[in-house]
């Protein structure tokens, strides 16, 4: 039995305070022979569920509780107590759970804390304390608690009537509490508490206020407490603790006698408190929310009414309910009510009913709830599972009992709606968002530790980008410096101190978060059953304003309901897209009812035309499109399965065997069944079930356990499920060795397989927006660019280039077309409105409202019909910047309407005053009034290309009417070995070339004083970071200077989603990177007569050079296929002038130079390498 237990314990859950994760503090307890340990960390209970489990597998008493804050005064004051009393607006309480009851009331306290008392803590007060007492056990806490800080004040009888109070509320279990940290403070509380108490009748408790494990953590720990003031600049001694000593440890209980030597009932009373609390949690209990039958029905109980909703949907669904479909059903259901989960289907079909009425679009389905008839049958989903042979077990297993898992797609933006409705059908209280923890990765604790120790950011960033993300984790620092492109950091003692302390902090807690999509539903107010806390605030506005205190894992093990209201931009691009259409043509079509094979539509997707396709836009995924050349949803969805990190090697062969360059091969004929739309490739999770189920007579529930047991590689399980597996296939005429053989190739493909049910219902959601941008290219893309206006480089830019490249037209806003979003009118693209810097939505709200009046006819007439306090000069002048009155004045008057923006708004102001529209009322019926007319524009010359599109540039941060590299498009696009677009999947780390604009030049010293630079790139698909070191700088300085166009050559990396950057090996002006590079031309030309008159042209144009050239023809024909045909003899010239003469004839989008590409020098330099 131990004689002495910690009971004021904070782990990493204390953000930024503490560093003990759970698992740490549990394991030290049992070091040190404890049988309890208290977890009390500062406001919160967000470690609790995962303490109870840890201490009940290390087989000690978990004893719950949470140091709180107590309002000096009532918790609703929202004003700093320091004022009116001269100490703080909150004093700290410890409060331990002594069993379910205490539990409860610990929540609800910890929950009005961040509910109704947060000023800058979560605070509850005295009168909330008395009401949620029962159960708890009360100590006095440390030197911030309210009778320790009347004490330090030197005002015992305040001290005294305040530890009277809390004995008045909790009696035998009301403690005072003495800690020793070596502070002259604990002097104080240590002469005066044990007197107190003997004066009250109270017993004294030690404790230790653990913060960290170790004495020697103590810096570690500071270094943590300084990560969210530090700046980087101001030197921080890290010496300096803020605790001030370094005994905010786990003392050992020896240790800890010791120092309470003259206060043995003190230790004595930690293991009276711990005997007392003997809390036992009842975890995964389902709590189901209540779900009213509405009066209309005759069903019972919530089974009959889900049957039949279930049979009024298949009637609805199937013109003929057969009875394939009924058995399907009855199924279904009886596993469902069997399973008692009838409610939480009819809370999910009665949330997405009301989405629909309220105007929400919701999505076809996701994950495994698109294999339930009963889902699609309600219109929880969209995809019948008939069809396309998906699975029941997959989603819910009779022989697995766990909560189902339905996940909605809303439109993003107006997904709050439905929160909205979930919150006011089944009460405030009881709906919540779910909390989410931001850890110290390893990039981010080195970045942060760096700053606390004023390590040069550079040095700092050099390190974090040898970093790899794998499968979407970064790899840990120890994985990190096992590399030799690091081994530096460990040889430089520097570093030393950098290295410690990241490997202490890593994946310590940092922040807190909001779920993108979890919503909790529960019975009565979720406080029962779950802490609650408010959010920091974010930039992101939150649906709901509370979220659990329990994680999503946590929360589902206390058995409340959880949805995944998930906000999918797609489905707002599907919506706009349509609502587009409809305007434009007066037709209303329902997507639900496209034709879905149509092959139009799969034409499109077969010739990687993808770009902004949702789920088939990127790259890599359009060059695979072009090869496979789907033509059905079955195909379409396999691609989607496919192209993730595993699979991704199986795309050639499943590509070569439908198009019979592989045959197709199965193990045994009986595979064939389950194999057989997928060219004999495992590509589902389905699919491993169904070969179980017919290879070894597996039940679908036995097959979905063996699936499970292979994709989390269990070991334990598979060997208890292959010998049953090959007993099975040995009933079916299968041999053993056969019988492993098969087993051992479904083991490995299940580690890989994807949901189909998942893919298929994603993939119809992709048809749709490919059917969209095969019919309705313009109103598609511009809907997409709405989409996509915040993230600029990432995807807008993009979208608008392929919508070039395509023929489509980008134009400037135009003030009587435009609106606050991107427009489609007669096959082009408007810029929207609210894109444009200083033009906020009111003013395009006003722009649109009076223009319903009749079109602007001049910048005059625009100026004295709006609202000049919306549309501000800046405004008006951002506006005609970026071309919005070229359509009434013409392109080239932007200089000088830009000049009159003063004299517009004058003019205005002149119609528009008080005394003007008094005389126009007094005067109405005298034909002879004077009638102002239009000033004239203030002529001045108008500005020159480069200066109109840098003023575009300028207001909505990319070129529109242009781009400075216009000139030099085709060598631009040629000389280039990677696209710069931020959202290109693909790393990349090769030696090349990349050719740009010149935007940004720094130039610093390096270590031997030698001139660097960083000079930064742009082209047409983004941007680029070039290093030119010290040789190169000396050897290719002239060449930087700001808006040069030059082509380097060096070694590229690049990671998905950042800015690629090179180290220049060797740089050239864009005239003589054609000279060396290039040795010809690449033409996309058709089979077609337009085509031949085209190819005279460039015949005529031959006869005027003697200079051979190679050609190089892609022929395509009317069935898309292309053929190529080289000649190496033509005469032609690399000029500029022919460059440009070539493209005028076949179009520059079809024409490039036939380039070389240069290979690493041996001695390349290897900075940047990844």
């Amino acid at each position: 039995m131990s004689k002495f237990i910690h009971l004021h314990n904070h782990s990493h859950y204390s953000i930024l305070d503490a560093t003990p994760t759970i698992n740490e503090l549990v394991s030290a307890a049992v070091e040190n022979n404890q049988s309890a340990i208290a977890l009390t960390d500062h406001g919160v209970m967000f470690g609790t569920i995962e303490f109870y489990e840890a201490c009940k597998k290390a087989n000690i008493k978990p004893i719950i509780g949470c140091e709180v804050y107590i309002a000096n005064g009532s918790r609703f004051d929202k004003d700093a107590g320091k004022e009116r009393t001269r100490r703080k607006n909150y004093f700290h309480l410890l409060l331990l759970a002594k069993n379910q009851i205490g539990y409860k009331n610990l929540m609800h306290l910890s929950s009005i804390g961040h509910t109704e008392g947060f000023y800058y803590r979560p605070r509850i007060d005295k009168e909330v304390l008395q009401e949620y007492s029962e159960g708890l056990i009360c100590t006095s806490a440390c030197l911030g608690g309210i009778v320790a800080q009347n004490l330090l004040a030197g005002d015992y009888s305040q001290a005294k009537q305040e530890a009277e109070f809390y004995q008045s509320i909790f009696g035998e279990d009301f403690y005072l509490e003495i800690q020793d940290h070596l502070y002259d403070e604990d002097k104080i509380i240590l002469r005066d508490v044990p007197k107190l108490a003997k004066e009250i009748g109270a017993k004294i408790v030690a404790t230790n206020d653990i913060h960290y494990l170790k004495k020697e953590d103590a810096i570690a720990h500071n270094v943590l407490l300084n990560i969210k003031d530090a700046k980087g600049k101001v030197e921080i001694d890290i010496r300096d603790l803020r605790y001030k000593t370094p005994e905010f440890y786990f003392k050992t209980p020896e240790e800890m006698e010791k120092l309470f030597i003259d206060f043995p009932e003190a230790i004595e009373s930690t293991v009276e408190i711990a005997d007392k609390c003997n809390l036992e949690l009842e975890l995964n209990k389902l709590y189901m929310p209540v779900f009213p039958i509405p009066s209309t029905s005759k069903a019972k109980d919530l089974g009959e009414y889900l049957r039949e909703l279930v049979q009024e949907g298949l009637e609805n669904k199937y013109s003929e309910v057969t009875q394939e479909i009924q058995d399907r059903a009855n199924y279904e259901l009886d596993v469902i009510i069997k399973m008692d989960f009838p409610g939480y289907f009819l809370i999910v079909w009665d949330f997405i009913r009301a989405a629909k009425e309220l105007g929400v679009t919701v999505g076809p389905g996701r994950g495994s709830a698109a294999g339930s008839i009963v889902a699609y049958a309600l219109d929880i989903t969209k995809i019948d599972p008939l069809k396309y042979n998906l699975l029941f077990e997959r989603f819910l297993n009779p022989e697995r009992v766990s909560m189902p898992d339905i996940d909605i797609d809303f439109n993003d933006e107006t997904r709050d709606r439905v929160f909205e409705y979930v919150r006011d059908k089944y009460g405030k209280k009881a709906v919540a968002q779910i909390i989410t923890f931001g850890t110290l990765s390893s990039r981010a604790v080195i970045k942060d530790v760096g700053r606390v120790l004023g390590i040069d950011l550079d040095t700092v960033s050099k390190i974090t980008k040898q970093f790899e993300i794998n499968f979407g984790r970064v790899e840990s620092i120890d994985e990190a410096m096992k590399k030799p492109t690091l081994q530096w950091v460990k040889d430089d003692p520097n570093l030393d101190e950098l290295l410690e302390y990241s490997l202490f902090l890593e994946n310590k807690n940092k922040s807190t978060g909001t779920h993108a999509a979890g919503v909790v539903i529960s019975p009565s107010a979720i406080a029962d059953y779950a802490p609650l806390y408010r959010p920091e605030k974010s930039d992101k506005p939150q649906a709901l304003e509370i979220v659990t205190q329990y994680e999503m894992s946590c929360l589902e093990k206390t058995g409340l309901v959880k949805m995944d209201f998930l906000a999918l931009k797609t489905l707002s691009i599907i919506e706009r897209t349509l609502a587009m259409i409809q305007e434009n043509t007066g037709k209303t079509i329902d997507i639900e009812e496209i034709d879905y094979d149509d092959q139009k539509t799969f034409e499109l997707i077969s010739q990687g035309n993808t770009h902004s396709v949702f789920q088939f836009e990127s790259s890599g995924m359009q060059e695979y499109l072009r090869q496979l050349k789907p033509h059905n949803l079955e195909e379409l969805a396999a691609m989607n399965a496919l192209y993730r990190p595993g699979p991704l090697d199986n795309i050639p062969t499943f590509i070569n065997r439908k198009h019979g360059r592989e045959p197709i091969t199965y193990l045994h004929p009986i595979m064939e069944k389950s194999l057989k739309n997928t060219y004999g490739i495992i590509v589902y999770q389905e699919q491993v079930m169904q070969l179980a189920r017919d290879l070894a007579g597996f039940s679908l529930g036995e097959a979905d356990v063996m699936r499970r047991a292979m994709g989390k590689k269990k070991q334990e399980e598979m060997e208890k499920l292959k010998p049953k597996f090959c007993d099975g296939c040995l009933k079916n005429g299968i041999s053993q060795n056969l019988a492993e053989e098969i087993f051992d190739l479904i083991e490995k493909f299940a580690n890989y397989g994807f949901n189909k049910s998942h893919s298929i219902a994603y993939s119809y959601l992709a048809f749709q927006t490919a059917w969209l941008k095969t019919y309705y290219p313009a109103e598609f893309l511009a809907a997409s660019m709405t989409a996509f206006m915040s993230e600029l480089e990432k995807k807008l830019v993009p979208i608008i280039n392929h919508s070039r490249k395509i023929g489509i037209k980008v134009l400037p806003p135009d003030i009587n077309i435009s609106v606050t979003n991107f427009v489609a009118r007669d096959g082009k693209i408007f810029f929207g409105l609210a894109g444009v810097k200083n033009v906020g939505i009111p003013a395009v709200e006003n722009i649109v409202e009076v223009r319903k009046e009749g079109d602007f006819t001049s910048i005059f007439d625009f100026a004295k019909r709006v609202d000049t306090r919306l549309v501000t000069k800046r405004t008006l002048e951002a506006l005609v910047a970026t071309g919005a009155f070229d359509s009434i004045h013409g392109i080239d008057k932007r200089a000088s309407l830009f000049a009159s923006v003063d004299l517009a708004l004058d003019y205005a102001k002149t119609i528009n005053s008080p005394s003007e529209n008094l005389m126009d009322n007094i005067f109405q019926d005298i034909e002879d009034v004077q009638i102002y007319k239009d000033p004239e524009l203030i002529f001045v010359p108008e500005w020159t290309k480069n200066e109109r599109i840098s003023k575009e540039k300028e207001f909505v941060n990319f070129y529109m009417s242009g781009h400075p590299l216009d000139d030099y498009y085709t060598p631009i696009n040629s000389l280039n070995t990677v696209t710069l677009e931020k959202d290109d999947e693909k790393d990349i780390n090769t030696y090349g070339l990349i050719s740009g604009l010149i935007t940004g030049i720094r130039v610093r010293e390096d270590k031997r004083k030698n001139k660097i630079a960083f000079v930064t790139i742009e082209n047409y698909t983004g941007s680029a970071e070039l290093a030119f070191w010290s040789e190169t700088y000396a050897s290719y300085n002239e060449l930087l200077t700001q808006d040069n166009i030059i082509c380097c050559e060096g070694k590229i990396v690049k990671e998905e989603g950042e800015t690629a950057k090179m180290n220049v090996e060797v740089a050239n002006t864009i005239e003589n990177a054609i000279n060396k590079y290039c040795s010809g031309y690449l033409i996309h030309i058709h089979d077609n007569e337009e085509s031949e008159k085209k190819l005279l042209k460039l015949k005529e144009e031959t006869k005027k050079y003697d200079n051979p050239l190679r050609l190089y023809f892609y022929l395509r024909d009317e069935n898309n296929y292309i053929y190529k045909y080289a000649t190496n003899n033509v005469n032609l010239s690399l000029d500029m002038d022919t460059i440009k003469t070539v493209a005028l004839i076949f179009d520059e989008e079809n024409i490039a130079l036939l380039t070389a590409i240069p290979v690493a020098p041996e001695n390349g330099r290897k900075r940047w390498r990844k």
